[in-house]
């Protein structure tokens, strides 16, 4: 398999490489991750079941489609495929450091200005991809309140559903966050689509990198909310980010109907009190709390 990897990675950069030791080294929560190296050169290397392929085309598309703005650190995607046992994906090699006060501020900064980045002026993206490893719908879409409920809070209660978990009226939750969402009208931003603390990274060098996207052009709060979910980022990153691009005064109210997305995410994936956290959250989002 290694020597598969070194194989297309020398065929994709033009330079002979070749695998002198492999380590082990942190994936992710669903994938194997590994550190190839060579007397001069490292690359870091995701491993996966082979039917995941399109997971990291997927993965290496949005870093792509990141890195073309111009505004932040993403690591490079160098090449990915599929041996006869796994898929994979190799990224270059970042070195990781201890994050700063500033470095937060500049990473606040760098996001701001891609969600500024005018590309698209419809929701969605050019094709599927995941969170985590739940398939996630990126159908092109002309109203921000169609797409999120219905390729967002929608689709992950049809999942639940299957799973046997009935969160309450279906029509009832999705026509809601319909009438909410359709109060607004944001820009299509690029946002990075699963933006929390484990996603995020410092260079040695002090410079702010997002990694391991669920890529799509959606609201930008999306990401700010996000943030906030598992314990929040530093306040040097949200006076960085609303330096540039000033959140809205209705944020803090759909803040827990963006995360209620990635909730029941989470109970998809892993069950337990998940799927209670998420009632909760049906229920002020019901009550327009």
């Amino acid at each position: 398999m290694w020597t598969q990897i070194a194989e297309h990675i020398s065929q994709t950069t033009g330079k002979p490489f070749t695998v002198d030791t492999h380590k082990s080294v942190s994936g992710g929560c669903i994938n194997q991750g590994y550190c190839l190296i060579n007397s001069d050169i490292k690359y870091f290397v995701k491993l996966n079941q082979a039917s995941k392929v399109e997971m990291f085309a997927a993965e290496a598309l949005g870093l792509k489609e990141m890195a073309e703005t111009q505004t932040i650190r993403v690591p490079k995607p160098i090449c990915w495929g599929m041996t006869e046992r796994a898929s994979y994906i190799v990224l270059e090699w970042l070195e990781f450091g201890r994050s700063s006060n500033a470095s937060w501020v500049n990473m606040g900064k760098y996001l701001a200005k891609m969600h500024q980045y005018q590309e698209e002026n419809r929701f969605g993206w050019n094709r599927n991809n995941t969170i985590g490893s739940t398939p996630q719908v990126n159908n092109w879409t002309e109203q921000w309140a169609d797409f999120f409920a219905d390729y967002r809070i929608g689709y992950q209660l049809k999942l639940a559903q299957r799973k046997g978990r009935n969160f309450g009226d279906y029509t009832q939750i999705v026509e809601t966050v319909r009438k909410i969402l359709s109060e607004i009208n944001p820009q299509p931003s690029l946002v990075h689509g699963d933006l929390w603390s484990g996603n995020v990274a410092v260079t040695e060098a002090g410079e702010p990198v997002i990694l391991d996207p669920a890529t799509y052009y959606g609201d930008r709060e999306v990401d700010l909310a996000m943030t906030e979910l598992f314990g929040g980022f530093p306040a040097a990153f949200y006076r960085g980010y609303n330096e540039v691009f000033p959140l809205d005064k209705g944020y803090k109210k759909r803040k827990t109907l963006y995360n209620l997305y990635h909730i029941l995410n989470h109970f998809n994936l892993f069950g337990g009190g998940y799927g209670s956290q998420a009632n909760l959250m049906i229920q002020e989002v019901l009550k327009g709390k």
